[in-house]
């Protein structure tokens, strides 16, 4: 039975085929670098690939969102049993005829598969590895929630394409998860707090180039990160990037300088108040003698005055 096929690197033109997910012991798909294009509907029916494990569609020309029905029926990636195997790794049993006796030979399956951020040859592929690469696309739309369902990943490239919304807090529920490349799309507001403390697993990340805004998540795995995994999305603040945040997660001005011009503004402006207000009470306690004493001495004046107008 078929467990293993690689299509990648051709030339091919057409949908992609679905009818390959018929195939009941498919465990390794690779049909990257065509020209593969369309969207990728729903499945007719649930029993689909029901032993895929490893799927790479990268750089071809898939378009509408992301194959949230096989996302829910990769039954597989929820759960890798490798209990009844007596080898770690994918091989391929042939018999040699030699002399007329039948002699046991086999060889083990590779592939190259973009891991860690890195093209990497695997001469061996072990039958626990679970990983996702759909990159290098035109997939658009919401990261699906149902790709919280697949808890056996290790790897999730869905980077270079036109996603959009905000990062999914299923994603969280990848534990297993060493490498996340959401990088070169147009991913907006806050990365979840979570990721910081479920994914321990986390060796590479890159979120680069999308609208992310608030504070970077701290802690575990996150300290780890390098600021490249997050350059591009200038609404981010906090470490490894330069920008600082406030209390509420907020940008604090970039410069110290305008800070300092700040203050000394606020300074200057109670300065005065306090010289304005010291000043006032001053006036009002010197105009209330200056006019109490105006009124008496007006009063002297105008009385002398209406006395000697009687005399006469």
């Amino acid at each position: 039975m078929l467990e293993y096929l690689d299509l990648g690197n051709n030339q091919i033109s057409d949908a992609f085929p679905s009818w390959l997910g018929t195939l009941p012991e498919l465990n390794i798909l690779i049909l990257c670098s065509n020209a593969l294009s369309g969207m990728i509907g729903d499945p007719e029916s649930n029993f689909v690939f029901p032993k895929l494990r490893i799927i790479d569609l990268s750089h071809n020309r898939f378009n509408g969102t992301l194959p949230s029905g096989y996302f829910e029926r990769w039954n597989t990636m929820r759960s890798v049993d490798v209990r009844n195997s007596s080898v770690n790794y994918m091989l391929e049993y042939l018999y040699m005829a030699i002399n007329v006796v039948y002699v046991p030979r086999y060889y083990a399956y590779s592939m190259t598969i973009t891991n860690k951020g890195i093209q990497m040859e695997y001469p061996k592929i072990i039958r626990t590895l679970v990983a996702i690469d759909l990159s290098s696309n035109r997939f658009d739309g919401e990261i699906p929630e149902s790709i919280g369902n697949l808890k056996e990943l290790h790897l999730l490239n869905f980077s270079n394409n036109i996603l959009v919304d905000r990062i999914p807090l299923a994603i969280a529920k990848l534990t297993n998860l060493e490498a996340l490349d959401l990088s070169q799309n147009k991913l907006a507001g806050r990365i979840p707090w979570e990721f910081s403390t479920q994914l321990n697993f986390l060796d590479v990340l890159n979120f680069s180039h999308n609208h992310l805004t608030g504070p970077i998540p701290q802690g575990q795995q996150f300290n780890t990160f390098e600021s490249s995994s997050f350059n591009g999305n200038l609404g981010l603040c906090g470490k490894p990037l330069l920008k600082a945040c406030d209390n509420s997660g907020a940008l604090l001005p970039p410069s110290s300088t305008s800070e300092d011009s700040g203050l000394l503004v606020g300074l200057q402006w109670k300065v005065v108040l306090l010289g304005y207000g010291s000043g006032f009470l001053i006036g009002v306690v010197i105009g209330h003698f200056v006019f109490t004493g105006k009124r008496d001495w007006f009063a002297k004046i105008f009385s002398k005055s209406h006395g000697r107008r009687q005399r006469r």
